[in-house]
């Protein structure tokens, strides 16, 4: 199970991006009195009472935006609340329940998920005393807060805490696999008629999915549920994205939204393109969404039986593949004909073994002695005549594997030495083939005082 994460919804101007904020102690949501200043998701991650979790800030539902990106908007939100863990969803004490606020509570009934009501800006006791009215949107647990008045963060901190999903018992051993989970689910993603669903009906070995030449068929998500080796799996066929500009109508533009939304859901992507063809802007935008969500990747070159486009060897494609997203050189490619079945099985085993890369969790002393060796043998550089320092690192959960270093000062690090760190860990750790998420954080005054590691590597 990845970090958990917490979207907080509501219309615009509850004060969502203030408490945001508030709750992170941080100003990386920008707050200001125009609805619809934020549009897309921020995330920032928190650690209370040993519990690490994600901070999820969307967008004001229902607005109408100035700059006509209402639906983008939409998508970010509902995208926020798809991945979400839990949902806090924040009302205004000042204004009471408005129509929108009702909008918001109806569109929250259809998800099943554990929900917190906060009433905000209540900045006296006299307004506490008139939240009861709130209690017809929703039956969930209720919090008043006030960040104006600093009322509550910790009842609140507290109640976010105790409606996350138990933690998961994460084995001690270095370099243990967790065990595998009874279903896989892989998203089949790619743009229009790359053979997606020439695929599935191989792995199904069945006609469970519409094949056609025109492009566009499938304008759905379709959960295909298969066996292999006694093992069951989930295939998400999802509709073929092309550009927004070329979005004909309603159907195809929520059948992107779908496809994003079966990234989210999926153990491993399998992101297909075709042998015939260069890669896309589309392709980009699809990658760019698996890069952003971190999920274990698989890239498909599909029609692989056609001659290859320009002569181009196996090699020279996967070098075109990694020079086109430099983000994804850890990314394994595979090369198949789906209409003859070839390499399907390679690629159905292959998604296993990263998922269970990615899976995987490493001892903290073991972690600790890459990330000394790194310093020594590349130590970050200095800036603003500071020197940046490691103290600890350790991993807090899997799928993908997530790493906290406690440091000094997180903005003395720069993005090249991050980059290269996680290369080391890449090299160093067996997390070769799958997205690692690294996190910087700034160690608390409460924290045990120690040493930073290249300081405790000299003595």
């Amino acid at each position: 199970m990845s970090v958990p994460k917490v979207a907080i919804v509501g219309r615009p101007n509850v004060g969502k991006s203030s408490i945001f904020n508030w709750l992170s102690q941080k100003r990386i949501a920008i707050v200001d009195p125009t609805a619809g200043v934020t549009r897309d998701r921020v995330n920032y991650l928190l650690h209370e009472q040993d519990r690490y979790f994600e901070l999820i800030d969307t967008g004001g539902m229902g607005i109408v935006d100035q700059d006509d990106l209402s639906e983008q908007i939409e998508t970010q939100i509902n995208l926020g609340m798809h991945e979400a863990e839990l949902i806090v969803f924040v009302v205004d004490g000042k204004t009471g329940v408005t129509p929108l606020d009702s909008h918001v509570a109806e569109r929250l009934r259809s998800i099943e998920k554990p929900l917190l009501l906060v009433v905000n800006k209540c900045d006296s006791v006299k307004t506490d005393l008139e939240v009861s009215e709130f209690h017809q949107l929703s039956s969930a647990p209720l919090v008043i807060t006030s960040v104006k008045g600093n009322r509550n963060r910790q009842e609140l901190m507290d109640a976010i805490v105790e409606h996350l999903p138990p933690p998961i018992d994460l084995e001690d051993a270095d370099g243990l696999a967790l065990s595998a989970l009874p279903e896989l689910n892989l998203a089949i993603v790619g743009r229009r008629n790359v053979g997606k669903s020439t695929f599935i009906n191989q792995l199904a070995e069945e006609e469970r999915v519409i094949v056609s030449e025109v492009p566009g068929t499938t304008r759905d998500s379709i959960d295909i549920r298969f066996e292999l080796d006694g093992k069951t799996y989930v295939a998400v066929d999802t509709p073929g994205v092309r550009k927004r500009k070329s979005l004909a109508n309603d159907v195809e533009f929520y059948g992107l939204v779908r496809a994003r939304r079966s990234i989210g859901r999926a153990d491993v992507v399998l992101m297909f393109f075709d042998s015939q063809e260069t890669i896309s802007k589309v392709d980009k935008q699809l990658v760019d969404e698996i890069h952003q969500g971190h999920k274990p990747t698989i890239f498909i070159v599909n029609k692989w039986d056609l001659g290859v486009a320009g002569q181009m060897t196996m090699e020279s494609w996967a070098k075109y593949l990694f020079e086109s997203f430099g983000s994804m050189r850890h990314v394994p490619v595979a090369f198949v004909t789906a209409m003859t079945g070839r390499n399907i099985k390679k690629v159905v085993n292959l998604a296993q073994s990263i998922h269970k890369q990615a899976r995987i969790r490493v001892g903290t002393s073991r972690l600790n002695r890459v990330v000394r060796a790194a310093i020594q043998n590349n130590p970050p550089p200095h800036r603003q005549n500071r020197r940046p320092k490691i103290y600890f690192a350790t991993q807090v959960s899997v799928a993908p594997p997530t790493i906290v270093l406690k440091c000094n000062d997180p903005a003395l690090f720069d993005e090249t030495w991050k980059r290269y760190l996680l290369g080391v860990f890449r090299e160093e750790l067996p997390f070769r083939e799958v997205p690692i998420k690294l996190y910087m954080r700034a160690k608390s005054e409460d924290e045990t005082a120690q040493p930073a590691l290249e300081e405790a590597a000299v003595e």
